[in-house]
């Protein structure tokens, strides 16, 4: 029987691989390839796998070893497709109707900052529900992040753990590591070894210390 992998290192997207909503530097497409050279790498978004590719770059699934789109619900290994799930097919047309109609009025109700657009993203595997509404500007994402910390419930992160069971080792890199944070569940996790980072520079600074400078 062959041995398990060793250790595979998953990564987190906004403010770990990338500045929050913007693309990966050439710095950072650079490091990840060598990287791969050491250790199998992945990486898990809450978003869906078109925005994930805006940040990440359209050749994503093919540089990763795993890519785990909205919060693994849509998985993908070595560039192919390994598993899929749809909230239309778990919770049906009418539950879904009657929570999105409901969702709308609630927002609409709310006495908050600003409010522009697009309060209901439908994904495959998640409803992203933004009060601000997902067509503000990023300096408006930004102040209204100050003024709500909440981030969109769900099937949370731990989702793409069951496509990982065959590694020994699952080093984690994430941003939103706190209590409430969209990085929370996966990173205290007794499944994976959590580690906390501050910029894509922490990320690149903490995995070469972890995994490069043992393979030196």
């Amino acid at each position: 029987m062959a041995a398990k992998p060793a250790i595979i290192a998953l990564f987190d997207v906004d403010g770990t691989l990338t500045a929050p909503r913007k693309e990966v530097t050439p710095q950072m497409l650079k490091f990840m390839k060598e990287l791969r050279k050491v250790v199998p790498i992945g990486v898990v978004g809450g978003s869906d796998l078109i925005k994930i590719s805006e940040q990440l770059g359209k050749t994503v699934i093919g540089d990763y070893d795993y890519v785990f789109a909205e919060n693994g619900l849509v998985a993908y290994k070595d560039g192919a497709e390994i598993g899929i799930m749809s909230l239309k097919n778990h919770l049906g047309e009418e539950k879904l109707k009657e929570f999105i109609n409901f969702t709308l009025k609630y927002i609409a109700d709310l006495d908050i900052p600003i409010k522009r657009g697009t309060f209901i993203e439908f994904r495959n595997g998640m409803l992203n529900v933004s009060p601000i509404g997902r067509n503000c500007s990023q300096e408006e994402r930004d102040e209204f992040e100050k003024y709500d910390k909440v981030f969109p419930r769900g099937w949370d992160k731990t989702y793409c753990l069951r496509y990982l069971e065959a590694f020994n080792e699952i080093h984690f890199f994430g941003d939103k590591t706190f209590e409430g944070g969209n990085d929370y569940e996966i990173f205290a996790s007794e499944k994976t070894i959590g580690h906390t980072v501050t910029s894509p520079e922490d990320t690149m600074k903490q995995c070469t210390e972890i995994f490069l400078n043992k393979a030196n």
